[in-house]
């Protein structure tokens, strides 16, 4: 077999395997915008992505040439003058290769990951004054509290630009994972928990986040948007909130909790309590962070009766 009517035949039968990966993927261009991160944990994480692909296209590129001049090598053909030994059984020298370069090879990515992962599970030094939103996620909607502000929002979030924001996740419903691609990654909010996860927008933007854990029907549409704005924007959004006259009680939450899809909403206020209720309605126990905690990038705790509110800080 000649190489060139060899390689033809290895066209024709990859060629068909590419495009059936990629007509079957079922992604569309927006579902690639964690590879245009828009801030320092998006940042970190795309580097990381960057790093593994790397690291593995090291092993993969190798593999498949050698499976295709082994293929070629040593197919069974009468003219083939390849040596026959049939007696073979190892070889240290391809033994240290084979073995020595993936060790190597998952060393690397293990201090990296580690290294950069845990720089994550605090926010960057910086002057902007850092800013807390607690989130509820529902079935099939996301409620957001800006407790400083004490304004609420549903399906939309504003965030200053270049100010660290903590975000402290819990769910009225089924667990859920809070994701905004372009910012950074996956959270998990859970019932009776209290999750911790900081982000930040380092230019102005419209960034679509998503609930990311299957929840049922209105799964498709668990959606929200993350606006960033300058400083003075934001400062306008906030004032114009607080006031129309909307506020959140508790009678309009429990219609907002019932399952069920729902358009952008905005309330002047909120009750300041309510996140710590909706914690401990299912279980767990809720103390608000202190300036410390934050700065430590931790989240409080506190238990009750063998029951209590988890706080961490966690980047996936």
């Amino acid at each position: 077999m000649s190489t060139h009517s060899f390689t033809s035949r290895l066209l024709r039968l990859a060629v068909p395997g590419v495009l059936a990966l990629f007509l079957t993927a079922g992604c569309s261009p927006e579902q690639f915008v964690m590879l245009d991160p828009a801030g320092p944990v998006a940042q970190t994480q795309l580097r990381l992505i960057i790093i593994s692909a790397i690291l593995v296209l090291i092993v993969v590129i190798p593999v498949i040439l050698l499976l295709a001049y082994i293929v070629y090598r040593y197919r069974d053909k009468p003219d083939n003058d390849a040596s026959y030994e049939p007696e073979w059984s190892e070889s240290p020298k391809l033994e240290a290769v084979w073995w020595g370069i993936p060790i190597v090879i998952i060393a690397a990515l293990g201090v990296v990951t580690a290294k950069e992962t845990f720089a994550l599970t605090r926010p960057p030094v910086s002057n902007a004054k850092p800013m807390t939103i607690e989130v509820v996620s529902l079935d099939w909607k996301w409620l957001f509290l800006y407790p400083d502000q004490h304004i609420a929002t549903v399906n939309e979030v504003h965030i200053p630009v270049g100010t660290p924001v903590q975000f402290v996740l819990t769910s009225d419903a089924p667990m859920n994972s809070f994701w905004v691609p372009q910012l950074g990654g996956q959270e998990y909010t859970m019932p009776g928990m209290a999750m911790g996860l900081w982000l930040q927008a380092d230019q102005a933007g419209d960034y679509l986040g998503r609930g990311a854990n299957f929840t049922g029907t209105g799964f498709a549409h668990n959606t929200f948007h993350v606006i960033a704005q300058p400083s003075d924007a934001f400062n306008g959004w906030v004032q114009q909130v607080q006031s129309e006259n909307h506020p959140l009680t508790v009678e309009v939450y429990d219609q907002l909790a019932k399952p069920g899809l729902a358009q952008t909403m905005t309330f002047s206020s909120f009750p300041d309590t309510l996140f710590h209720d909706v914690v401990q309605k299912n279980g767990g126990m809720s103390m608000p962070m202190n300036e410390e905690a934050w700065t430590s990038g931790r989240t409080s705790s506190a238990s009750s009766s063998g029951q209590g509110m988890s706080g961490m800080d966690m980047n996936h």
